[in-house]
Parts: C-alpha cells; sequence; structure tokens
C-alpha cells in the first residue's frame, strides 16, 4: 500500500488545511469543495487528510460500515447480532469521473428481482465511504446525475436504489470533498450550495516557500515511509486533536449574540434560502471546538463566513466566487452583541482559524501557473487598430440546436439518446443492463413460460428476455463562436452590441453544459482566441478584451474554425459541433477574398456542421453578404435583433430545415 505523503507536511494552504479538518471534526459540516490551480496540493491535502481521521468500529461482516453501538435498522446486510465487530482505519472512496450510475450507488439484480422476487443488492461508493472520505477530484466534469446523486445522499445521509418498483436504502454519510481547477469549467450554483465550504488554493509566488516545497517532495519521492516517519509525531498529535474537538463539540455554546451575527452576515450578502445560516452555525461552533472552547467567538464567526460564503454570494455566472471583507467587519461590528465573553487569549492548540502549521509557509505542490501560449487571447497590434469596448447587457436568446440524435455527453441543448430522460424503446441490452424496459422484458419471456415448466404465479424469466430502455434526453455541444473583429465591425459602436450577442449565447451556453470556442479574424490572419474548453466564464474574458481593426480576413477565419473542429472531433467523437460565425458578412484582404471565403464555408456544408450566422450589418443599405454566407455554409443567417429569445421563434427550424 502507498504511503501517503503526511497531512502535516504540506507547505502552506492554511485556509485548505482548516476546512478538511473542520469537516474531520464536524462531517454535518457538510463537506468542501476545493477550487484552484493545478498543481496547487488539493488532491495531496485530500488524500492525506484520511490518515487522520480516527479508527472506527464496524459491525463485523456488514459491507455497509454499520455503527455496532447504533446499527442501521435498514441496512441491507442486516439485521446484525449484538457484540461482534471489527476496528478499522476509515475509509477514503475515489468517485471517478467516468463512473457508472451502478457504480456510485449500487445495482440491483433485477433477474432475481424479478424472478425470484430476492433484493440481491451490490453495494456501491457510496456504501464503501460511509462513516469515512468520498473524494471527488474534477468534480466539477461530473455527469450532472451523478453530481445530483452524490449531493442528494450528503444532504440526507442515505442513499436510495429504485429499480422497477424494487427499493434499497442503506446508510450514506461521509465527509464529501470535491476539487477542480475552474478553467475546466464551473459548477451549477444550485451544487455549489450543497457543498457546506469552499477554498481558494494557488500556488505560492514566494521563492523559499516554492523551494521548501520541493525540498519535501523530493525527500517524500525518495523514501515515502522514512519521510512519514519523520512527520509521525506532528501526524499524531493533529489525530488527538481531531478526537478531543469531537469530544468537545457538543459542549459548545453558539450563544444568540453569534447567531444573530450569522443570520445578519448572510443577510448582508444577499444569499439564498437558509442552508448558508445552517452551515456558518455548524462551522462556527467546529471552530470553537478545534481551538478546545466551549464558546463561539466572533473571530470564529468571521472565519466561518469566509469559509461558507463565498460560492453562494448571489453573482452573475462568470464572476469569480469571492467576499468583501470590509462589507464583512461592518456587518460583524454593526450586530455585535454583548453576550460573547472577551476573546482573551486563544484557547488551548490555538486560534479557532489556524490549523497546524511546521515548517515554511508555502504551497503543497509543485505547478506554476502556465504561460499563455496559443490560446491567450490576442494582443492589441497593427494599424488601425482600436482598443476593447465594453459588451452591451446580455439578453436571453432561443435555444440553437444540432438537428438529428446525438450520444454525446450529457447537457441540455440537442436531442441525444442518453441514460436518463423519457423512454422512447426497448433493445437487447449490450453489457451490464442498466435501464430495465419491464413491459418489453414481460412481453419477451411471456411466450416461453409453458415451455419452461411454469407451476407458480411467478414469471419465469432468464438473461435472454431481459430488455434495456431506450431514452432520449439532451446532450451538451461544442458550441465554436468565429467572431469577425475587423475594422468594419467597430464602425457606429456595433462591437459593443455584437460583444453583448455572444455574451448572452456564452450565457446559454453555460446553462446548457457546453464546451465552447473562440475563433477571432481581423487584419491578416485569424487566431484561436479560446481553444475549446468547458469554462464558459473564461470563454467570456477573453471576449471582453478582444479589440477591433484592420482588413476582414473571412476565409483564413473559416479555415481556422475548420482545422479546430477537425482536431476536437478526433479528441471528442461524440460531441456534435454547432459553429456561430458572428459577421457583416464582408470579405477583404488577399486576392479574390469574397470566392475564397465562399469556397472554405462549403468545407462545413460538406461535413454537415449546424451553423448559424449572426449577421451584424447595419445601415439603410444592407448588402446582404451574411445571408449569402449562411447559404454557402448550409446554415441560417439571424440579425442581432432577431437573435433574441421572443424573436426568433422559426431560427431552429431554420437551421433543421437548412441542414436537413
Amino acid at each position: 500500500m502507498t504511503t501517503p505523503f503526511p497531512f502535516t507536511a504540506v507547505v502552506g494552504q492554511d485556509d485548505l488545511r482548516l476546512a478538511l479538518l473542520l469537516n474531520a471534526v464536524s462531517p454535518a459540516v457538510g463537506g468542501v469543495l476545493v477550487r484552484g490551480e493545478k498543481g496547487t496540493a488539493k488532491s495531496t491535502a485530500v488524500r492525506a487528510l484520511s490518515a487522520l481521521m480516527p479508527t472506527l468500529d464496524v459491525v463485523s461482516g456488514c459491507r455497509f460500515s454499520c455503527d455496532p453501538g447504533s446499527p442501521d435498522p435498514a441496512c441491507p446486510d442486516g439485521p446484525h447480532e449484538p457484540g461482534a465487530f471489527e476496528t478499522r482505519p476509515a475509509r477514503m472512496v475515489e468517485l471517478p469521473v467516468g463512473a457508472s450510475e451502478d457504480r456510485l450507488v449500487g445495482a440491483l439484480d433485477i433477474e432475481r428481482a424479478l424472478a425470484e422476487g430476492v433484493k440481491a443488492f451490490e453495494p456501491g461508493l457510496l456504501a464503501d465511504a460511509h462513516r469515512g472520505i468520498l473524494y471527488v477530484d474534477e468534480v466539477n466534469l461530473l455527469h450532472d446525475h451523478l453530481v445530483d446523486l452524490l449531493l442528494d445522499a450528503a444532504a440526507m445521509g442515505a442513499s436510495y436504489v429504485e429499480r422497477e418498483g424494487v427499493s434499497v436504502r442503506h446508510a450514506a454519510r461521509f465527509l464529501l470533498v470535491g476539487t477542480m481547477n475552474p478553467e475546466e469549467g464551473e459548477l451549477r450554483p444550485q451544487l455549489l450550495d450543497r457543498f457546506g465550504l469552499t477554498v481558494e488554493v494557488a500556488a505560492s509566488r514566494e521563492p523559499d516557500q516554492r523551494v521548501e516545497v520541493v525540498r519535501r517532495r523530493l525527500a517524500y519521492d525518495d523514501d515515502p515511509a522514512g519521510f512519514a516517519e519523520r512527520w509521525a509525531a506532528e501526524e499524531a498529535a493533529v489525530r488527538a486533536r481531531i478526537v478531543a474537538a469531537r469530544e468537545l463539540l457538543p459542549s459548545v455554546r453558539l450563544g444568540d449574540g453569534a447567531l444573530r451575527q450569522i443570520a445578519a452576515t448572510c443577510a448582508a450578502f444577499e444569499v439564498d434560502g437558509m442552508r448558508a445560516d445552517i452551515v456558518m452555525a455548524r462551522t462556527a461552533t467546529a471552530l470553537a471546538a478545534w481551538a478546545g472552547r466551549t464558546e463561539v467567538l466572533a473571530e470564529d464567526v468571521r472565519q466561518a463566513a469566509l469559509l461558507a460564503l463565498p460560492h453562494r454570494r448571489r453573482r452573475n455566472p462568470f464572476d469569480a466566487p469571492g467576499l468583501d471583507e470590509d462589507k464583512l467587519d461592518r456587518t460583524l461590528e454593526e450586530f455585535s452583541g454583548d453576550d460573547d465573553p472577551d476573546p482573551g487569549p486563544d484557547g488551548p492548540g490555538g486560534g479557532g482559524g489556524q490549523p497546524p502549521s511546521e515548517g515554511p509557509r508555502g504551497d503543497g505542490d509543485f505547478g506554476a501557473r502556465p504561460e499563455e501560449g496559443e490560446g491567450g487571447a490576442p494582443q492589441a497590434s497593427g494599424a488601425g487598430e482600436q482598443s476593447a469596448v465594453r459588451a452591451a447587457e446580455p439578453f436571453r436568446t432561443k435555444v440553437l440546436s444540432v438537428p438529428g440524435i446525438g450520444e454525446g455527453a450529457a447537457g441540455r441543448r440537442s436531442r441525444a439518446r442518453t441514460e436518463h430522460g423519457r423512454t422512447t424503446g426497448a433493445r437487447r441490452p449490450r453489457g451490464a443492463l442498466t435501464k430495465l424496459h419491464l413491459a418489453a422484458t414481460v412481453q419477451a419471456a411471456a411466450p416461453h413460460q409453458r415451455a419452461r415448466g411454469r407451476s407458480g404465479p411467478g414469471l419465469v424469466v432468464r438473461r435472454d428476455d431481459l430488455r434495456q430502455a431506450t431514452r432520449e434526453g439532451r446532450e451538451g455541444n461544442l458550441v465554436l463562436f468565429v467572431v469577425d473583429a475587423s475594422g468594419s465591425m467597430a464602425a457606429r459602436q456595433r462591437m459593443s452590441a455584437v460583444k453583448g450577442a455572444v455574451l448572452s449565447l456564452l450565457l446559454d451556453a453555460y446553462q446548457r453544459r457546453d464546451k465552447v470556442g473562440l475563433v477571432t479574424f481581423r487584419g491578416a490572419a485569424a487566431d484561436v482566441a479560446l481553444p475549446p474548453t468547458s469554462s464558459v466564464d473564461t470563454a467570456a474574458a477573453r471576449l471582453e478584451s478582444l479589440p477591433t481593426g484592420g482588413r476582414t480576413p473571412l476565409a483564413a477565419g473559416l479555415l481556422k474554425a475548420h482545422d479546430v473542429l477537425r482536431v476536437e472531433r478526433l479528441r471528442d467523437p461524440a460531441r456534435r459541433a454547432l459553429m456561430v460565425v458572428v459577421t457583416d458578412g464582408r470579405a477583404t484582404g488577399g486576392p479574390e477574398p469574397v470566392a475564397l471565403a465562399a469556397r472554405a464555408a462549403r468545407l462545413f456544408a460538406a461535413d454537415s456542421v449546424a451553423s448559424v450566422v449572426v449577421d451584424c450589418e447595419s445601415g439603410p443599405v444592407r448588402l446582404g453578404l451574411a445571408g449569402q454566407l449562411a447559404g454557402d455554409l448550409g446554415g441560417t443567417a439571424v440579425t442581432l435583433d432577431e437573435l433574441r429569445a421572443d424573436s426568433i421563434a422559426g431560427l431552429v427550424k431554420d437551421v433543421r430545415r437548412r441542414a436537413a
């Protein structure tokens, strides 16, 4: 078994370590979401925490880790005989991004359930994680329906498996930890709210701290067991402090003054619902217990707010999480009560807001922010170029979808065959049965009952009779924006309206769980301003800084987009693309620019790429060039005014008709 990197040897990352330790003291806090760039000790710290968790007494032979002192009365392995138990370390279970629903919640043997009436249940990862840690690396890349199941179990403390009238329930209480890199896309706001705490981590820019990170990592790689032994005393001290804090937790008093500060803070930052108030109260109580105190102080409330509110504040989806600390301090001061004891010196073990720290402060891993490469925002250069303008106010757009039925990643844009959605038919299962079509299964088994010697009321079902339900739902697509940033687009302040329209479409892509890419063209060439990514907010930032000016190399922009789509088809062949070209249709520069653009456009028509041209031409005299471009692409054209939700009822039909 691999020796984990010691938790106390992680350099710096105080907020990350504190949030993890508070959940170890009080799992009711609700878990931790760790956001940060790659190479910042996110995974290292989470895996190291498992070694600090106190050991567990579990019922002998129970696959669901029941507590012998209070076994789950609904445990599928129960009822349990009293007295038989064993002691083992708390588990840390990792949920892979590509896991299936059955692997997460467990699976029922449908054949035995139908034929014998037996609830034969194979536990999943939620059962394995009960009373331990469930770790989801890259939680923002996890399929939405799996995140829903995961967070429902975390909130209820139980997992339910329902299949064709057969139901199994078991306890599933665990410390939920998710990590994510915001560059790869955000979680939906309602899912962010289900995590108790969130922390932002970043690599240190201090040379001394980075030196210490490298020194410790190299020492660990050379001799993991020896390195862990050198930190054994510190690990044991933190483990003992966790146990002491757990024992003290029921005695901690949350006074009315602290409770008023919590309520006032949540109201001041306009968080939705009451979950934030509850999480703050639990976090402040855990902070006091961690500090060895039985009273919650104002400093505990402040630290709880910094951990529990940044991801809950009401914000635009493209805004980074954060909290105005000056506003927080003013609110706490305004609602400071007289019933809180004088803070005085910190209790045993230090203040509530500091985790154990040894050695020089730094970062707990060894990655640095990569420099901007080809995907970076284009730099302003070239004659006649104008500085970037701000986008106009975004608006709600009508859905643009890809025609036909796909099989891509789950999302909310185009029709697709998925594991979730409305049932449209049945087929023989390929591999493990996941969604039973009961009527088709009974219909397949019914003609053979006499030959199989059926004599009782039960239906004799064999594996060949089982039928998999085919379902239709929605998929996420790759929406590739091809934006004309030439001088003609800057005339009459059109670029502000254009950016507002693209930003509106980006908001729509965010809500529909799409990947997005951004190609711009101006001057003499085209640039990939953002390669295809799930980080829609990054695309919005690149769009905001986009300058304009120069000629209109329309053909270069289309050819660059064609190359991006070709590479992306190799990487993710199941994800279908929708290209949105934002231009007035003009093509200038080089020999025969209009003819060259038309030939480039026909490449997309030959590949059956769904496309929409947003016509940005304005003024009393219109040349209709964007409409001609849409015809060459095999797509449809829509003006900026028609792009609004109440103006383009027929747009999707046009896209489908032209693609047919």
